[in-house]
């Protein structure tokens, strides 16, 4: 893999202002695949002061302009998309096919969205004998994780150009290539000098340089809830916007006329996608005690067709993969039901999990409450509606969920009353244009589509 070793500040590749650098692991062997600098604070100024620089001139860039630019980046993400898939198989371990489709695929679609919204958005309108104005809210210090490295970053910097921002994005340490590459395309697009920087690091220096950073004006984080706590807690002392898309702990509901084994099917495939390294992804399965068992013997057949190093890939790094696997030995010690998989490494080499279901789960169970991010399912039993209603909103996540019924009036009466961002109602299809965030601690705003681009923007209202 092809890894720069500098940062993409100013329009251009610089040397790192430090000599230390990260390894890239593949996780599917376990070899180094490459080296990226380990960015600094020295770094990150030098990054933020660029986008400062730039910021005047983006801002004031027409919508059409900016649109334009957006759209020739996506063409340019498109052309690469199998360079794109591949450098996602090798840093995360990905299926190449599930690399292809989803990786490489989807951050295309998004970035379309947000060339179509730059375009048609209105940034004024007309309230009495005010004219309310949306501008651009400024510097913009984007956070990104590993488990969805293009899309992620695509998620937060297209709706920022959009707006008029500039951004400083410091991606996820063990999926810097994919970053990289993504700074590669904005070079190619002819993005403007100083719109879009770029510095790699570990989060504890350059993310929390950049968190801290007194000329960033919003922080946009993705990750775990305990460090976008942190984030949150920085940015309300320097009363400074923030965007967080935190974890989740997401349930699959199926009702007692819904078609059991499509649900059952299709909910097996959305936890074991991605080696359940997605922060959506619907791990409680909550089914009515009648046909309990009939679900979890059709989840073990579904579960078997997952084997490792084929259909699902390994986790990102050895800390993952000890991390979920002790999970499954906690859901055993609390008395869980093992249907299918184990804390068993199911290969000698890489950083892979047993593809995992737990039948008898309780709600107040460890593996029913905290966020596992990894290839495992449990199936929880419902006595009637309301039963299921309250296991569904019981905890402390409300990110995403699923509500199969008989038809879609009864799903969507369901859904109505989960505390939670989305969900999907008999299998609903992915929308670009969708908000996506979260309740509770899940998170603080949206992504996707015009509810996304309003996460950068301020308002500003005229009287005459």
């Amino acid at each position: 893999m092809k890894a720069h070793d500098g940062m993409y500040i100013g329009g251009e590749w610089r040397p790192a202002s430090g000599q230390d650098t990260i390894p890239v692991v593949n996780p599917a062997d376990e070899q180094v695949i490459g080296h990226v600098p380990a960015g600094t604070a020295e770094d990150v100024d030098a990054a933020v002061r660029a986008a400062r620089a730039a910021f005047p001139g983006w801002a004031a860039t027409p919508p059409a302009d900016r649109a334009a630019r957006i759209a020739a980046l996506r063409d340019v993400l498109a052309a690469r998309k199998d360079e794109i898939a591949e450098t996602v198989t090798a840093e995360l371990g990905s299926p190449l096919p599930m690399s292809q489709a989803v990786h490489a695929g989807v951050p295309v679609l998004v970035a379309g969205s947000y060339a179509e919204l730059a375009a048609s958005y209105s940034f004024e309108e007309k309230l009495g004998n005010s004219t309310v104005l949306l501008e651009p809210v400024g510097v913009v210090g984007a956070i990104t994780p590993w488990n969805y490295p293009l899309h992620q970053i695509v998620a937060k910097v297209a709706p920022a150009l959009a707006a008029g921002c500039t951004v400083v994005l410091k991606p996820a340490e063990d999926t810097p290539l994919t970053a990289q590459l993504f700074a590669e395309a904005v070079q190619e697009a002819g993005l403007p000098a100083g719109v879009f920087n770029l510095v790699t690091g570990i989060g504890a220096v350059a993310g929390q340089a950049l968190a801290e950073h007194d000329d960033v004006d919003l922080v946009s984080f993705t990750g775990s809830t305990a460090v976008g706590k942190q984030i949150g807690a920085t940015a309300g002392a320097a009363v400074k916007r923030v965007a967080l898309e935190l974890g989740g702990k997401s349930a699959n509901v199926i009702l007692p006329g819904a078609d059991l084994a499509k649900a059952v099917n299709v909910g097996v495939a959305n936890v074991m996608s991605n080696s359940g390294q997605t922060c959506s992804a619907w791990t409680r399965m909550l089914v009515d005690s009648e046909r309990y068992e009939e679900a979890v013997s059709l989840a073990a057949a579904a579960v078997a067709k997952y084997v490792p190093g084929e259909r699902v890939g390994p986790v990102v790094n050895a800390r993952q993969q000890a991390r979920v696997r002790g999970y499954i030995e906690k859901g055993i010690e609390e008395g869980a039901r093992l249907v299918a998989g184990g804390p068993e490494a199911p290969k000698d080499q890489g950083y892979y999990v047993s593809p995992t279901v737990f039948a008898d789960v309780t709600p107040g169970m460890t593996i029913a409450q905290e966020e596992i991010f990894g290839p495992v399912l449990s199936i929880l039993r419902y006595e009637d509606v309301e039963d299921a209603l309250r296991i569904a909103n019981d905890t402390v996540y409300g990110l995403a969920g699923a509500v199969w019924g008989a038809d879609d009036e009864e799903a969507v009466a369901f859904a109505r009353r989960m505390d939670t961002g989305q969900v999907d109602i008999n299998g609903g299809r992915f929308n670009p244009l969708a908000p996506f965030g979260g309740y509770k601690q899940s998170g603080v705003g949206r992504e996707l589509g015009p509810h996304g681009l309003s996460e950068y923007l301020q308002t500003k209202s005229l009287q005459f």
